[in-house]
């Protein structure tokens, strides 16, 4: 089976989709990854596509879904961004690991924020990443 990693945050619109495009930009087909949101807000702000292609970074082929439309059983770990529990949106079928990594939300904030989000997120896949699909 094929090691899988979701992103989750409240809107999949910043954070969660940050985490998705650096994880696919630094480690490429590796392993399946995705992002989703509890509530999505729809679309990815424009504060989020430039930070991303700020730091060559593709956001393209991404979008802002909520997390009822995503399989979980194709991943080993949940990764939830929040600052809240992320167990009462996820099914009680779901058996695998949830990781809470929370990163301030920049939504509604200055590019500054956004750019503070992306590089806090790049740190996090490239340190946390590779040690938390070791168990995998």
């Amino acid at each position: 089976m094929q090691r899988g990693i979701l992103f989750v945050c409240y809107g999949n619109a910043c954070r969660s989709i940050m985490a998705e495009a650096l994880t696919r930009h630094h480690f490429g087909e590796s392993f399946e990854v995705a992002s989703a949101g509890i509530a999505p807000l729809g679309h990815i702000p424009e504060n989020t596509r430039s930070v991303l292609e700020e730091a060559g970074i593709s956001w393209k082929g991404l979008s802002s879904k909520s997390i009822d439309s995503i399989i979980l059983d194709r991943f080993d770990r949940i990764v939830n961004l929040m600052d809240i529990p992320i167990q009462p949106f996820i099914p009680r079928r779901f058996h695998h690991i949830i990781i809470d990594s929370y990163v301030q939300d920049p939504f509604g904030r200055s590019l500054n924020s956004y750019k503070d989000t992306r590089e806090t997120i790049e740190k996090l896949v490239l340190s946390s990443l590779p040690r938390w699909l070791e168990a995998c």
